[in-house]
């Protein structure tokens, strides 16, 4: 109860100052939250501080690793998160979700040399690459039941990403969002291969509290006027080059 108390006080505006919103971040995301030339930059930042601005707040940033944005957001110290916080059925159980503003779906490139390889079926019997570990490599093995392509794994994704631009392996499976961004910053010769291997939804988690829920119907009413208006389309295409990113995400 006194959680929920101090978290409405902080977001009510005083006579001369502007009602505040507790928005934490890894600062560490690129291209969704980052820090460029010491300011806090990103998609997601963009997205929350857009929406923010809209509903009359000024945010109050916290930066942290990943884990201590989520103990924060638990203990009520937070009023939402801005990095790539993906939407899952026990994360349900703690929290409210907003509608969807980015797919971070698991996505495989190739290089662009490779002529023949333009969906998953070309990929049968051949290799591709994934960090050792991840989720993507998890849902390649999903994509591919029946061993139909050979996975090799790496400790980075350097290593990876390097061998797929030198087609020593023929395909490379990351975020579709962080593959985009790095095709687009950096010029890489590598391309989408068929459709993304999984359609996990980046949201916005606030608590369930009155005061949760209000901000969550006020961020869903922003999302669908930047979707429609074209802002969350144009932020998509300045961070990752293309709004791919976005298909999948409305209303959900």
């Amino acid at each position: 109860m006194s959680i929920g108390v101090v978290g409405c006080d902080n977001n009510k505006a005083t006579e001369n100052q502007p009602k505040v919103l507790r928005v934490g971040t890894t600062g560490q995301s690129f291209p969704g939250s980052y820090k460029e030339n010491g300011t806090l930059v990103g998609y997601d930042v963009e997205v929350a501080e857009t929406i923010a601005r809209q509903l009359g707040y000024q945010i109050a940033w916290t930066t942290s690793d990943f884990s201590g944005l989520m103990g924060q957001l638990e203990a009520g110290k937070l009023d939402t998160v801005a990095n790539n916080f993906v939407k899952t059925a026990e994360r349900q159980k703690k929290y409210n979700f907003s509608n969807a503003y980015l797919t971070y779906a698991s996505q495989i490139v190739t290089s662009v040399d490779n002529k023949d390889i333009q969906s998953l079926d070309d990929l049968k019997g051949k290799t591709v690459a994934g960090v050792l570990g991840s989720t993507h490599v998890t849902n390649l093995r999903n994509a591919f039941p029946d061993n139909g392509v050979t996975i090799r794994t790496y400790e980075t994704r350097d290593g990876a990403m390097s061998d797929v631009m030198n087609n020593r392996v023929q395909g490379y499976v990351n975020s579709r969002p962080i593959l985009l961004a790095e095709i687009n910053k950096r010029k890489l010769p590598l391309k989408l291969v068929g459709e993304p291997l999984s359609n996990e939804q980046v949201t916005f988690p606030f608590a369930k509290t009155a005061e949760g829920e209000q901000l969550l119907t006020q961020f869903n009413q922003k999302l669908q006027e930047l979707r429609q208006n074209g802002q969350l389309k144009a932020l998509a295409e300045k961070y990752f080059g293309s709004d791919k990113v976005l298909e999948g995400t409305q209303g959900k």
